[in-house]
């Protein structure tokens, strides 16, 4: 996770003038990584970690003017590793060297606040978190880290109560919905509508946002399973889909094909341009910078009006006073 960004920032490529015309105003998929939590993911002790400074350079160089930074202290508690000792006081560690680092950057970046859903701490985790003034913005939830199961009644009954506990809050809740990759859970339409169903009216009244259109950071016939249910719901005018938006963090990979390309800009289209929301992810490497994300994103078959609908898209959880674009 080391970034050495004069020399990266001045090997991308220049963006054309039209591109930065209408780059979004806001990128609602970044991460933070503290040092501890660098070398718990990367097996790395030297690792130095991401920090807000680095993420602000990168925004800079994308004409982007805000971002949402996710926090990943959820990883502290992924059920695929072996488990960490005391757990919870990595946890708050995290969240709260997150809420540090945004802090540096008030018009800039605003945290949401994670950690694992299942654990016995959940609640009262979301409830320090709902105290803190950089924190209460927002809860992240990464279902496939965390082992969430849709398709077992105990897991979705306490992801519910983490649900319910966050609209107390008034906490708008961005979800990764894909289920565990590394312990082979089922996803689909199935799985879709249980989230549907049982879930997401827990959240009501506050927004939800789904990450990577439903998917895991890429686009697979699972993910289209279970967006198909997501987009019949809008198409029905469903009243539990009011407040929900999906991200498009790295859903167009760099060698899809046109076909791909078509489907995935169909189903943006069943949601609604106005539902959409730009995102880039973690920046691991130059093809998830913010700047390499938008431009992959505008490889889609989608017109000029519909990529300025989705550029300008600020959702109520990302509506306050930040800096002027940066002139090109």
């Amino acid at each position: 996770m080391r970034l050495d960004l004069r020399t990266i920032l001045a090997a991308l490529p220049t963006l054309p003038a039209a591109l930065i015309a209408q780059t979004p105003v806001v990128d609602y998929h970044q991460h933070l990584f503290s040092p501890a939590a660098a070398a718990l993911v990367t097996g790395d002790s030297t690792a130095p970690g991401l920090a807000a400074k680095d993420i602000i350079a990168l925004l800079d160089a994308a004409r982007i003017r805000r971002a949402l930074v996710l926090s990943v202290a959820y990883t502290w508690g992924k059920a695929s590793r072996a488990p960490v000792a005391h757990e919870y006081e990595h946890v708050k560690a995290e969240n709260d060297w997150t809420a540090r680092e945004v802090a540096r950057y008030p018009a800039r970046l605003r945290a949401f606040c994670s950690f694992n859903p299942l654990k016995a701490y959940a609640l009262d985790e979301l409830a320090r978190c709902s105290r803190d003034p950089q924190l209460r913005h927002g809860l992240k939830l990464h279902f496939g880290n965390s082992d969430v199961d849709l398709d077992n009644p105990a897991d979705v009954a306490r992801v519910r109560a983490v649900f319910e506990a966050a609209s107390r809050f008034r906490m708008p809740i961005v979800v990764h919905l894909h289920t565990s990759l590394d312990r082979h859970r089922n996803y689909g339409a199935a799985e879709a509508r249980v989230f549907l169903d049982e879930l997401l009216p827990a959240a009501a009244g506050v927004p939800v946002q789904i990450a990577h259109l439903a998917g895991s950071g890429a686009y697979d016939d699972s993910t289209d399973s279970a967006l198909g249910v997501l987009a019949e719901a809008i198409r029905r005018h469903d009243p539990r889909m009011k407040r929900v938006w999906f991200d498009v963090a790295t859903v167009v990979p760099g060698n899809a094909s046109p076909a791909e390309l078509r489907r995935i800009a169909d189903r943006i289209r069943q949601l609604g341009i106005g539902r959409v929301l730009y995102g880039s992810d973690a920046a691991a490497s130059p093809d998830t910078y913010p700047r390499a994300g938008w431009a992959a994103f505008r490889r889609l078959p989608l017109d000029e009006k519909e990529f300025r609908r989705i550029a300008a898209n600020v959702t109520p959880y990302m509506r306050w006073t930040g800096p002027r674009r940066p002139r090109p």
